[in-house]
């Protein structure tokens, strides 16, 4: 890519408007030259000339590094996790230069950007690799009942994926791939719950499981529940919950099981939550992202009640809150 051009001839007025897309995509594409360890004195110089040939382009690069900033911390926690992926990138890369066809625009993906889109979507716009297998699943703000069988009553959440465990064409458990989901066991029943590193194990009664993040809460509404991870065991009774990761497992805590159960009712309740975890919890249940991009209220704490069936309202009432400005682009929504 060294010593071609990133641009296309710029418009004159005579030529007239280029559309907002195309100069969003132009923008990225610079920002992804400029952020390499390549980028030359002459492109620099290229790029300058770029954003200053009319106001259209300088927005189109505003707008682009708003996204761009937000993007980005998520994809190199994601590089450094997986480095075989940049190995891989960096190959390809390399046939790149060798081969001198540099595509301009967001349609020439690296190799690096597609694995990282196939193990973890950017900004969660897709179900991830690991949710390709999956016998049930949510869209976002769907909440969805299943009948498995009498005594057996499952609730998935919004952006909720699961897959059945049979035996012998018997279900004997449900594999929790991301999302949310609520158990309902009948009296003589017995089913097991596995989301990441443990498996949850119930007896009647009725119990919860998130996942999301690598990380995995069990609440037991009511009843009992053996939650099983490779640290350690927890026992929980009604009211009760246990947090856990790969690799550790929470004590065992009290919890008011009707907050945590409110979204059952159509009802996010946010109780003295950072605002970017309440805007992460808001987003499960609107298509597209919601993005925050001022740093310095991300850790501000909000409290409310809203209506999951209304996340538009939700980020209305943020926005207010905080005063915050709000700024599409395609179907990400930008909070600054």
């Amino acid at each position: 890519m060294r010593g071609m051009s990133m641009t296309t001839p710029l418009p004159s007025d005579k030529q007239g408007a280029v559309p907002a897309e195309v100069l969003e995509r132009q923008a990225l594409a610079w920002l992804r030259r400029l952020t390499s360890s390549e980028t030359t004195a002459a492109e620099l110089r290229e790029f300058e000339a770029w954003v200053r040939a009319s106001p259209a382009h300088h927005d189109a690069y505003r707008q682009a590094k708003v996204l761009w900033d937000a993007l980005k911390t998520s994809t190199g926690k994601v590089a450094n996790a997986h480095p075989g992926i940049v190995a891989e990138y960096e190959r390809a890369r390399q046939r790149q230069l060798r081969t001198r066809r540099a595509v301009l625009g967001l349609g020439a993906v690296s190799a690096l950007g597609a694995g990282v889109a196939v193990l973890h979507p950017p900004l969660g716009l897709w179900p991830a690799a690991a949710e390709w297998g999956a016998d049930y699943r949510t869209a976002a703000g769907e909440q969805r009942t299943l009948a498995l069988g009498d005594g057996v009553a499952v609730v998935l959440n919004t952006r909720t994926s699961v897959r059945r465990e049979t035996e012998d064409g018997r279900l004997v458990g449900l594999d929790l791939l991301a999302g949310e989901t609520a158990i309902d066991l009948a009296a003589g029943h017995r089913l097991s719950i596995r989301a990441g590193a443990g498996t949850s194990m119930a007896e009647a009664g009725r119990l919860e499981v998130r996942y999301l993040q690598q990380r995995v809460c069990v609440t037991c509404i009511e009843g009992s529940v053996l939650v099983s991870h490779p640290a350690d065991r927890r026992q929980l009774s009604a009211g009760q919950q246990t947090l856990y990761d790969t690799r550790t497992i929470s004590a065992v805590t009290q919890v008011d099981a009707q907050k945590v159960s409110a979204w059952r009712r159509g009802v996010l309740i946010v109780d003295r939550m950072r605002l970017g975890e309440a805007i992460a919890e808001i987003n499960r249940y609107r298509p597209g992202r919601v993005v925050l991009a001022n740093d310095a209220l991300r850790d501000e704490l909000v409290s409310g009640n809203f209506q999951t069936g209304a996340p538009e309202q939700a980020i209305a009432q943020l926005q207010y809150m905080f005063n915050l400005r709000a700024h599409a682009l395609g179907n990400v929504l930008v909070l600054s």
